[in-house]
């Protein structure tokens, strides 16, 4: 790889705060944002194609695992594991640690285990789907549809295993493009399915699509880890030296018994919903579904800058530097909050115009909007709690060191969510299950905020929850400001109705904000006004730099041949992955010129990903870094 950095470990760390981790923030940004908008186009597709009747409570049914797959194999389960443990092979790598490349090795160790093991469960699935099926939904009127796609849905155990494991080992080595790409391969393959099959196969083609999509998030990966790991690759040392190196694969084992349970535990707040909700009248469990999709989008958004910064904590605390640790974890959790909470209060305000925009049309009916928005409103009461867990649970686990705890916060709010539910669905309905999942998603995330001191995890509980609780001011604000502005526009077309109380409800949020001293906020508004004239002048340089190096592309083709014009003209088109530049820089936290400090950790990979916790003021998915001049 290319030599170490030597530069002084400020100038690292302004580098690598204003390059690779704004950069990794940026595409992660836009990739979420283009597979959240591919899913809000399936789901539409489905909705309009199959509507809200048995059928799609079967495909449901069905759905249900590569839902739990999903949230074990690349959300949690896998990353949690994964990321940690790659963390510490690249440190051992920088400090050439005598013997093998640990990083391969634990590669050679966990990589062909989980691919026996998920190919076993994928086959095993396939084969009990005739009993499971009533287990996840007794009653349901077609057990036997469901049956079907739940076979087909059952591949998913294996491809989701790669992709997961595909994504942690990359996010380590501070790749981000290719993880960022999973979900726009997977509702490509979803999409492209029901437009080809459905007419044939009916909603046994979206199941079929949930197949191929999971194997496309797979190859999407592969070939850039490969690359990565190929790159990385040292010289073995003597033989006498190998068994220094510490057992990389046990290490991963020792951990995995509580991420998994946390991990199954989270996931079972759907197995919950279905098995309440499969005796309501049909529909029920589609409009869950539908309200639960759009309402937690803008949970998905506030993820994306914890996705990003999850290896860059992980490896302060491998690193030993809390500090920085603290201040990117507390920083990245009130960053979250902003985000969710303006969500909530334009999802409660303006839900059954944002259900008519997106859903109502060819066999989802109004009756369909007025019961999906209902539930919606009712889902976003729990949002920040499902942000807060998604977020708190990468710390704690970041340490590297088993802990129970988690796993038992969140059993507890399965329990309350299945306790609540059963007692609430008789007489509220899909709103009662909504509604006791909002209020388990909470109890755990409170239990994992008050439990951070206990456990010696770098955050301050208090400064948390009180920036925490002046964002859900401002957002009870922003609600009811929506509220009004909903109730204004109710004659006008849904889009423009969206878009007033969407503005109505953000703008009042950071007034709001602003005006009960909450944190991030004011941040937040200094970097718009300084993106403000920044981003069309440099939209503009890339533009035209574009295509000026297409021209020339064409020129060069003219004079060589209609062979080499294509292939320059592909070559200028084509956006580069993100590099994360040559090296990690070690050192205390290192005032940068912005608001807040840039930090880089770990150790000085030679060839490895530059590493920087930039402590700033990003937008929304912390885009934004330290000494990112115009």
């Amino acid at each position: 790889g290319p030599p170490a950095d030597t530069a002084r470990p400020g100038q690292a760390a302004r580098r690598g705060a204003g390059g690779p981790l704004a950069r990794a923030a940026l595409v992660t940004a836009g990739l979420t944002a283009a597979g959240a908008l591919l899913g809000l186009v399936r789901d539409q597709l489905l909705a309009r194609t199959f509507g809200a009747g048995p059928e799609t409570d079967a495909f449901l049914v069905a759905w249900t695992v590569p839902e739990f797959a999903s949230t074990l194999l690349i959300e949690d389960a896998m990353a949690l594991l994964l990321v940690p443990a790659f963390s510490r092979a690249l440190a051992l790598r920088a400090a050439r640690h005598p013997g093998p490349d640990p990083v391969l090795g634990l590669v050679r160790t966990t990589l062909p285990r989980t691919v026996l093991g998920a190919a076993a469960g994928a086959a095993l699935l396939a084969l009990a789907a005739p009993a499971l099926v009533p287990l996840l939904a007794p009653g349901l009127p077609r057990q036997e549809l469901a049956v079907d796609c739940t076979r087909l849905t059952a591949t998913c155990v294996l491809s989701f295993a790669l992709a997961g494991y595909f994504s942690a080992a990359l996010r380590a080595h501070g790749r981000f493009l290719a993880p960022a790409a999973i979900y726009v391969a997977y509702n490509v393959g979803i999409i492209t399915a029901v437009v080809l099959l459905g007419p044939g196969w009916g909603v046994r083609a979206a199941a079929a699509g949930v197949a191929a999509g999971g194997v496309l998030m797979a190859l999407v990966q592969g070939p850039a880890l490969v690359r990565r790991l190929r790159a990385g690759r040292h010289e073995a040392a003597p033989e006498g030296d190998r068994d220094r190196v510490p057992a990389a694969g046990a290490f991963v084992l020792a951990l995995i018994a509580p991420v998994i349970v946390f991990a199954v535990a989270r996931q079972s707040q759907v197995l919950v919903e279905r098995f309440l909700a499969a005796p309501l009248p049909a529909g029920a469990i589609s409009h869950l579904n539908y309200a639960q999709k759009v309402a937690q989008l803008p949970m998905v958004l506030s993820l994306m800058l914890c996705t990003v910064s999850f290896p860059v904590v992980a490896r302060a605390i491998a690193a030993g530097d809390l500090t920085a640790a603290r201040r990117r974890a507390e920083r990245d959790l009130l960053f979250a909050g902003v985000v969710v909470l303006t969500g909530t209060a334009t999802v409660i305000a303006a839900a059954p115009r944002i259900v008519e925009l997106l859903f109502q049309r060819g066999a989802f009916h109004a009756g369909d909007t007025a019961a999906t928005a209902s539930v919606m409103r009712v889902y976003a009461l729990g949002l920040l709690g499902h942000a807060l867990v998604s977020a708190l649970v990468r710390v704690y686990f970041s340490s590297s060191r088993p802990l129970w705890f988690p796993a038992g916060a969140m059993l507890l709010g399965v329990g309350v969510h299945a306790a609540l539910g059963a007692l609430w669905v008789g007489s509220l309905g899909a709103a009662g299950i909504a509604l006791a999942n909002a209020a388990g998603i909470t109890a755990a995330a409170a239990l994992l905020l008050h439990g951070v001191r206990r456990h010696g995890i770098p955050l301050s509980a208090r400064r948390v929850a009180g920036g925490l609780a002046r964002l859900a001011a401002a957002a009870v604000a922003a609600t009811a400001a929506g509220g009004v502005a909903a109730a204004r526009t109710e004659a006008a077309p849904p889009l423009p109705a969206v878009l007033l109380v969407g503005s109505v409800a953000v703008a009042v949020f950071l007034a709001a904000a602003r005006a009960v001293g909450a944190p991030v906020v004011p941040d937040l508004l200094r970097a718009a006004r300084r993106l403000a004239p920044v981003v069309p002048a440099r939209t503009a340089r890339l533009l035209g730099s574009a295509r000026g190096r297409i021209r020339r592309g064409t020129v060069r083709g003219a004079g060589a041949g209609a062979g080499a014009g294509a292939g320059a003209g592909a070559g200028a088109g084509a956006a580069p992955a993100p590099s994360a530049g040559p090296g990690v820089a070690v050192g205390p936290a290192v005032s940068a010129p912005s608001t807040g400090p840039a930090v880089a950790v770990g150790p000085v990979v030679p060839g490895g990903p530059a590493v920087a916790a930039a402590s700033t003021a990003p937008g929304p998915a912390g885009a934004v870094a330290a000494g990112s001049a115009p």
